[in-house]
């Protein structure tokens, strides 16, 4: 079902070249080398933006965070699934809601697969590839972000016109 997520971090134009540099073809996917065992598993989920801070650091009371995040709202399918994992899940408004971080460059995408600039606009649909973190006695599983789909993106223009009346 998420299959298409599975080479989201591998460069496009890397994954799309299979010549070496003297015209010779070669006969399987380039692969990062790793050492065995050290490999993270990833999972795949989908929301609605919320929040995009993929372009530049998230900020609380007017600090950088040093992180880029993206805050989702779930079905309460997937969020039950994340919960059961030992995700806390957020409630606002009746909304089942979870954001995701990195520390690093987050890789995003349009739905064609094609590299995605920009942040993305509030309530477009998403498909995020993230991992787990260690379980926090408070704060429960953290959830890493690694790459974003942009599946639909919202017609914001709409809603902007809509908040006015």
């Amino acid at each position: 079902m998420f299959e298409d997520l599975e080479d989201l971090t591998v460069d496009k134009k890397i994954k799309e070249e299979y010549t070496i540099s003297k015209g010779v073809k070669r006969h399987s996917k380039p692969t990062k080398a790793t050492k065995q065992g050290s490999e993270p598993m990833f999972d795949v989920i989908e929301g609605t933006v919320n929040f995009s801070n993929i372009t530049k650091h998230d900020e609380y009371m007017g600090q950088s965070t040093g992180a880029f995040s993206m805050t989702v709202t779930l079905s309460d399918e997937d969020a039950n699934q994340l919960a059961a994992k030992g995700v806390k899940i957020k409630d606002y408004q009746g909304s089942k809601q979870r954001k995701f971080k990195s520390r690093f460059d987050v890789k995003a995408f349009d739905a064609d697969g094609d590299e995605w600039s920009g942040e993305v606009p509030y309530n477009s649909k998403v498909r995020l590839k993230y991992k787990l973190g260690p379980q926090h006695p408070v704060h429960g599983v953290s959830t890493y972000l690694e790459a974003v789909k942009v599946l639909e993106v919202a017609d914001n223009e709409a809603t902007a016109d809509a908040a006015e009346f």
